[in-house]
């Protein structure tokens, strides 16, 4: 199916087939649509986007990945840019203007209608995965004085503009913009034309601040089955909705970004489609680094040579002992990380992080530690061999979950990605102890070890 909508697609850009290339994007499933638009040559993506109307170039838009979306932007004239992200929503367009290079942005701001782009000034002023960044100005609010007759004239009138926004409630507030209540549109319908909405709103509704952080909105999400929470200022003034599809879909991008990270994709945000050139240099700037952290490693080896050979078979051992670790240390991290996320834990709470590790790396240290132990003992017919292997592992167990558990807390204080700098530090230290433990022990039981 992929292949015949790519095929297809060629086939309309070829001829300068306007509708048909408006019907295949409107109709087109999204999945179609990327892998379709990451087939074409860059100068195609932009020029799709300049055969078809805005509002089929705002669909395509909105079907893409943020990456891919601004490839397509970023390839046509600033006027034809500015016609599609008017008809985005106020979210989207947030986004894809903070992405773009300032004065491409402010060229495209400038040609935008001027109530779309106060409100994407505005947006943009936000981090990007806050509350404020993350929100929609497309809502209904009311002031609390206003009649149930007043308030459906307005759908009325104002109907083709209510038309594509995601109405599940509308917001009533006072005449300085306080949010006082929330309104089911079920209630508005069922009661006297002549009734305020200051008696039939639900009072005091639960809001967000705009500068609550994806953490933080993901956890009132997980707590609280709203569709979309209504987002006020410092002042208590309403200034946006949000809505949960897009913090789930801002949390799963960003887990993937932090997974691409710790792959070593430094940007994050890499897709086949992107130059070469800057393919090449973000891998190769993590490819570097990993050079340095092994040799590290390596030298620690280096300095225990006389000791590996004359003990060969301690070789076996260091990969095991190393890769178990390492093993138990990314459990820790996944832990303190998903607490850091849901608000369980906070980078002050690091000493109690650190004992409750501690305790579960000194059991699972001590049976794996057997385990290997025994495995060597049995393996190579050496006591002594089992011993400073399962010791070692044991203890480099410990070493591994307090790194696991207490790190991401520091680095969430330092302000740093918990996520992405945990591995890094957590595989150099692992390695390191682990091979300087076994050796280490190794030299001063040489002489048995030959037996």
């Amino acid at each position: 199916m992929t292949e015949t909508t790519d095929t297809r697609l060629e086939q309309l850009l070829d001829r300068q087939q306007r509708d048909e290339l408006e019907s295949l994007i409107l109709n087109a499933s999204n999945a179609e649509v990327i892998h379709a638009i990451a087939e074409l040559d860059s100068d195609q993506r932009g020029e799709r986007l300049l055969l078809v109307s805005p509002q089929a170039g705002a669909r395509l838009l909105e079907q893409l990945p943020p990456i891919q979306a601004l490839q397509v932007v970023d390839e046509v004239p600033a006027g034809q840019a500015a016609a599609v992200v008017d008809l985005l929503p106020s979210d989207l367009q947030a986004d894809l203007l903070g992405q773009m290079q300032a004065d491409a942005a402010e060229e495209v701001l400038e040609l935008m209608q001027p109530e779309e782009a106060a409100d994407a000034r505005a947006l943009r002023g936000y981090e990007e995965t806050s509350a404020g960044g993350l929100m929609v100005r497309e809502f209904l609010q009311y002031p609390d004085e206003w009649t149930v007759e007043q308030v459906v004239n307005d759908l009325r009138e104002k109907s083709e503009e209510y038309r594509d926004y995601q109405i599940q409630y509308a917001y009533v507030h006072a005449n300085q913009g306080q949010l006082l209540g929330v309104l089911r549109l079920r209630d508005l319908l069922l009661q006297p034309r002549d009734t305020q909405l200051s008696q039939i709103m639900i009072p005091s509704p639960l809001s967000v601040s705009s500068d609550m952080n994806l953490e933080e909105t993901h956890g009132f999400f997980q707590q609280h089955h709203f569709l979309g929470v209504p987002v006020v200022d410092d002042t208590g003034a309403l200034i946006g909705v949000l809505q949960r599809s897009d913090v789930d879909q801002a949390w799963i991008e960003q887990q993937d970004r932090s997974f691409l990270r710790r792959q070593g994709i430094v940007s994050g945000e890499e897709i086949r489609s992107m130059p070469l050139w800057v393919r090449s240099r973000g891998r190769l700037a993590w490819l570097s680094l990993n050079i340095v952290l092994n040799l590290l490693a390596a030298a620690i080896i280096s300095n225990f040579e006389n000791t590996l050979a004359a003990v060969i078979a301690l070789a076996a051992f260091l990969p095991i002992i190393s890769d178990m670790s390492g093993c138990s240390g990314n459990q820790a991290v996944a832990v303190s990380i998903r607490e850091l996320m849901l608000g369980i834990a906070k980078p002050s709470d690091a000493l109690r992080v650190w004992f409750s590790e501690v305790s579960v790396g000194a059991i699972n240290g001590v049976v794996v530690g057997c385990l290997l132990g025994a495995i060597a003992w049995i393996w190579k017919g050496n006591v002594t061999l089992g011993l400073v292997v399962g010791f070692a592992l044991a203890l480099n167990t410990l070493i591994a979950v307090s790194i696991g558990g207490v790190v991401p807390l520091l680095l969430r204080k330092l302000g740093r990605d918990p996520a992405v700098a945990s591995g890094p530090l957590l595989t150099t230290i692992t390695d390191m102890c682990g091979f300087f433990l076994v050796l280490s022990l190794a030299s001063v039981f040489v002489e048995q070890l030959k037996m």
